[in-house]
C-alpha cells in the first residue's frame, strides 16, 4: 500500500513540474528568447559579414588538440593490461607529441590574436 501511494505521489509531482516547465517559458515571449544563440554572433543580422581568419585558425587549432587529448581518454583502463610499460610509453610519446605541437604553434605565432 505504501508503494502504491509512493509511486502516485511521485507521478503526480512530475506531471506537475513537466506541466509546469512546457507552461512557464510561453508567458514571456520576446525576440531576444525566441532567437537562437550563436555565441557572441548576431543571429539576427546580415549573413555575408567578413569572418575572422585568426579565429577559424584557432578554432581548427583547439579541435585538432581536443581530438588528441580525447586519444588519451582509455588510459585508465589501458593501465589495467598487462603491457604496462608500452601503454605508459605511448601515452607519454602523445603527450611530448602533443607538448612539441603546442611549442610549434606558439613560436610561429599561430595562437596571437594581435598582428
Amino acid at each position: 500500500m505504501n508503494m502504491i501511494i509512493t509511486l502516485l505521489i511521485n507521478s503526480t509531482l512530475a506531471t506537475i513540474v513537466v506541466l509546469i516547465a512546457f507552461w512557464l517559458p510561453q508567458l514571456y515571449l520576446y525576440l531576444e528568447k525566441s532567437s537562437p544563440y550563436e555565441c557572441g554572433f548576431d543571429p539576427l543580422g546580415s549573413a555575408r559579414l567578413p569572418f575572422s581568419m585568426k579565429f577559424f585558425l584557432v578554432a581548427i587549432t583547439f579541435l585538432l588538440f581536443d581530438l588528441e587529448i580525447a586519444l588519451l581518454l582509455p588510459l585508465p583502463w589501458a593501465i589495467q593490461l598487462t603491457t604496462n610499460n608500452m601503454t605508459l610509453t605511448m601515452a607519454y610519446f602523445l603527450i611530448i607529441l602533443l607538448t612539441a605541437g603546442l611549442a610549434y604553434e606558439w613560436f610561429q605565432k599561430g595562437l596571437e590574436w594581435t598582428e
